[in-house]
């Protein structure tokens, strides 16, 4: 094995190469902020330079990743340093490449897409909210979804998954949902499109309101072009 170039790490105990998944959700969590600004600013400003400079910097992490050494990619540094003092939870790398292979190849189309083509294409959208997801699934939810692919379609089936989840087990009581705490949740999201369905309305109605006293007080149309004339004896 080379000195500094090689995926994973063995760790005493593990019959595998491995990685801190604490240090994989943390860099997850990194990139997430600087691609929901990148997206939202290019959404609403259309202006291109953000984006253009995280999908340069984002596909340039994950080739360090993937062809030197995970340690040394710039998220996962920062990651280590956020962590650090926590107790590494271990997870099989086979299935991190495999998962860092997807994301790098969405960030290799995204930057050949925005940076060198410029092309305008919806792809472009559908591509970065799948980057988003998959980055806010493991940072918030600890869900590697591209783990969870390479367990259900490679012959040989991930070891030490987050959670183990590769694993067939029978959950705590302390996991399982009750039928009212689904019950709960469906009354609170119907609460909530209700609320947003008031607000909605109501700011529409305060919107047209405005319009009407402002074209009352300025006669609306009639007042275009009108031109005030001095009273006589002026």
């Amino acid at each position: 094995m080379n000195k500094y170039i090689y995926f994973g790490e063995e760790v005493e105990g593990y019959d595998i190469a491995v990685l801190n998944e604490r240090e994989a959700r943390a860099a997850a969590g990194i990139l997430l902020l600087p691609a929901m600004f990148s997206f939202f600013n290019a959404y609403l400003t259309h202006n291109f330079y953000f984006t253009k400079l995280f999908v340069t910097l984002f596909m340039l992490d994950f080739i360090i990743r993937i062809f030197i050494n995970p340690k040394y990619a710039p998220s996962l540094i920062l990651g280590r340093i956020f962590v650090q003092n926590q107790d590494p939870e271990y997870v099989g790398a086979k299935q991190k490449k495999f998962a860092w292979s997807i994301g790098l190849v969405l960030s290799i189309s995204m930057f050949f897409i925005i940076v060198v083509l410029e092309i305008m294409t919806p792809i472009k959208i559908i591509i970065c909210l799948l980057c988003i997801a998959l980055l806010f699934s493991e940072t918030a939810f600890g869900i590697c979804l591209g783990c969870i692919v390479y367990h259900k379609t490679q012959s040989s089936k991930a070891q030490y998954c987050p959670g183990n989840v590769c694993e067939i087990k029978t959950k705590h009581p302390i996991q399982k949902i009750s039928k009212l705490q689904y019950s709960v949740l469906g009354i609170f999201i119907v609460g909530l499109f209700s609320f947003n369905t008031y607000l909605y309305d109501e700011v529409n109605s305060s919107i047209s309101t405005n319009k009407s006293m402002k074209c009352e007080a300025g006669k609306c149309g009639s007042s275009r072009g009108y031109r005030f004339q001095k009273p006589k004896g002026f």
